[in-house]
């Protein structure tokens, strides 16, 4: 039992939103955070580049390291959170050093452990310490607990969910204002909810990480981020989201992971998602993960899913499960138990789809169209097209029935190429989370 009289020592290796926000808690909910821990948690020493900038709070008293690796080796320290971000550099380096100091780690880092977390699995179950990471997906939701602990007795079948509020929240305001996607990009980044570079964002790259984690928690295997499947939401225009509306969807950006008797499928694709589905109704910066097991059903948690106070929060429960000596394997089951279920292709999926063509308004362009879609054998389900402009551009939207991935490259491609479409096809699946 630990000695309730010993503080559990935190270095903070990062001081940046995630970082400071920690900090923050730790000292607001000293008292509280105290009696669920059985001891005190406290933070002794932090690692920063710059170690004049205001943080809002009292750095008085705190060792403080330049390189973060160093504070990873100080006897001062018991535990280790990182919170500097990226899969390579400082943050790798700090973590593969705490580990091998015989020190828990907890991270908020999604691209670290989506693309390193099979090893660094390896090294903390050789080491014989825990490896916490509830932060890095879906902030403040306690996703990890819920996949790897509160389902622990499910056969999980899916995992799935909104997860980045960034794309959530530009495809909730173009919806709501009728805007088109540069415009409210630019919007986000004046308001701080987009980065100034924010392709890992809006290219689905983040997206995917945190669905890289889940997908391994939820099946048992080591994580695998090269399975998966990736698409953002440039190419989400203000007419698809209108046409979405007239049929009965909400444009989402989903990830998506699915077993199946022949392997896991794992994507990160915009989503027609009907409106009547409870994740169509998630808007604006939230997150949300569904969860599916074989005897609980579906299970959904929704919340903020970034910031200094929710991402806080995630760290912090780690925190308290290390104080309070619990290890949990990473991965839900210990290394030599994980399984390898082989990873489908994007070409095995099957769905229906939303076409929209950019079409010279003249006869015989349906009649091309259909021809086309007939011989990879996808079958139409509906047509909308909205008024007249003789030899002009005019929008066509198509709805499928469901077909294969496959058959639908195949027919987009032969489309794109007729001389009378304008402009390449938009393409959107329909489905739900």
């Amino acid at each position: 039992m630990s000695d309730p009289h010993k503080p559990l020592r935190v270095g903070i290796a990062g001081l940046g939103t995630v970082g400071a926000g920690t900090v923050n808690v730790l000292r607001q909910n000293a008292a509280i955070i105290s009696a669920r821990a059985g001891r005190p948690i406290t933070v002794t020493a932090v690692s920063a580049r710059d170690r004049t900038r205001d943080r809002g709070f009292a750095t008085e008293g705190l060792i403080w390291h330049d390189d973060a690796v160093a504070l990873a080796t100080d006897d001062n320290v018991d535990v280790v959170v990182e919170v500097i971000g990226g899969a390579q550099g400082p943050a790798a380096d700090t973590v593969r050093a705490a580990i091998r100091a015989g020190k828990p780690v907890v991270t908020a880092n999604k691209a670290l452990l989506a693309l390193h977390g099979a090893e660094l699995a390896s090294l903390a179950e050789e080491y014989g310490v825990p490896l916490g990471f509830e932060a890095a997906v879906a902030g403040g939701i306690p996703a990890i607990k819920a996949l790897r602990e509160g389902l622990a007795a499910n056969e999980i079948i899916s995992v799935s969910g909104i997860l980045n509020g960034t794309c959530n929240y530009i495809l909730t305001v173009m919806r709501e204002q009728g805007r088109d996607f540069a415009e409210v990009l630019a919007d986000a980044q004046a308001f701080g909810y987009a980065e100034a570079d924010p392709a890992f964002d809006i290219d689905g790259v983040d997206a995917a990480h945190k669905l890289a984690i889940l997908g391994a928690l939820a099946f048992g295997q080591p994580v695998d981020f090269a399975a998966l499947h990736v698409e953002g939401i440039r190419r989400i225009t203000a007419l698809d989201i209108a046409f979405a509306r007239e049929l009965g969807f909400r444009i989402k950006l989903l990830g998506i992971a699915k077993r199946t008797a022949d392997g896991v499928s794992m994507r990160v694709h915009p989503t027609m998602v009907p409106e009547a589905e409870e994740i169509a109704q998630v808007d604006g910066v939230f997150n949300a993960v569904v969860a599916e097991g074989n005897f609980v059903g579906r299970v959904m948690l929704m919340g903020r899913g970034a910031g200094a106070g929710p991402t806080a929060s995630a760290v912090v429960a780690d925190l308290i499960d290390i104080a309070r000596g619990r290890l949990t394997p990473i991965w839900g089951v210990e290394g030599y138990a994980l399984g390898k279920l082989p990873a489908l292709p994007m070409s095995a999926h099957q769905g229906a789809y939303y076409l929209r063509l950019m079409v010279r308004d003249r006869s015989g362009v349906m009649a091309d169209v259909t021809a086309v879609l007939r011989d990879a054998g996808v079958s139409l389900q509906s047509m909308l097209q909205h008024g007249r402009a003789p030899g002009e551009s005019v929008p066509i939207v198509l709805v499928t029935h469901e077909t294969t991935e496959g058959a639908m490259m195949q027919a987009l491609s032969a489309i794109a190429n007729l001389d009378s479409v304008l402009e390449p096809p938009a393409l959107i699946r329909i489905g739900a989370a």
